[in-house]
């Protein structure tokens, strides 16, 4: 799984799954699943999905009674909370960190590349570069202001650069 998602990673730059919802579960043996959830959340929420937090479930058989009804306590609450992201708005207003990622990314693609690059096409073709988001949203006067300062901190860091 991790190679396929390796293999989306130029949709980290070009992301196309907005409207969606993501989640992941990983069975674990003994450790390490929990790196792997966060990785996962990572990635989707890159590609544009609206993710919902992993879960981590450790499975060795022979399995207990008391360990089997703890797994599948955990799945429904995972169910449950999978659920309700898909019957929230498709378009949730963007967090702080993924407005400045948006902006930040915009403003150096436009200021870097020209309309040779895929990454460039891309934005321009969907509009992005003078668009606040990635979609239509509703974001308030405060977080229009700091979109126009991640924008100039991307300017002056890229010129720098």
């Amino acid at each position: 799984m991790k190679t396929f998602l390796d293999r989306l990673g130029f949709m980290l730059h070009r992301p196309h799954f907005f409207g969606k919802a993501f989640t992941s579960i990983v069975v674990q043996g003994i450790y390490g699943g929990r790196s792997i959830v966060k990785y996962l959340d990572f990635v989707g929420s890159g590609l544009g999905f609206n993710p919902v937090k992993g879960c981590c479930v450790t499975v060795l058989e022979p399995m207990s009674q008391e360990d089997r009804k703890r797994m599948e306590r955990i799945l429904a609450a995972h169910s449950r909370r999978f659920y309700a992201r898909l019957a929230t708005p498709v378009h949730p207003v963007p967090t702080l960190f993924k407005l400045m990622a948006f902006r930040m990314a915009r403003t150096s693609i436009r200021l870097m590349l020209n309309d040779d690059n895929r990454d460039y096409a891309h934005f321009a073709r969907k509009g992005w570069f003078d668009s606040d988001y990635y979609y239509p949203t509703h974001l308030s006067l405060v977080k229009r202001l700091i979109g126009k300062l991640f924008d100039a901190l991307a300017a002056a860091t890229t010129k720098r650069g």
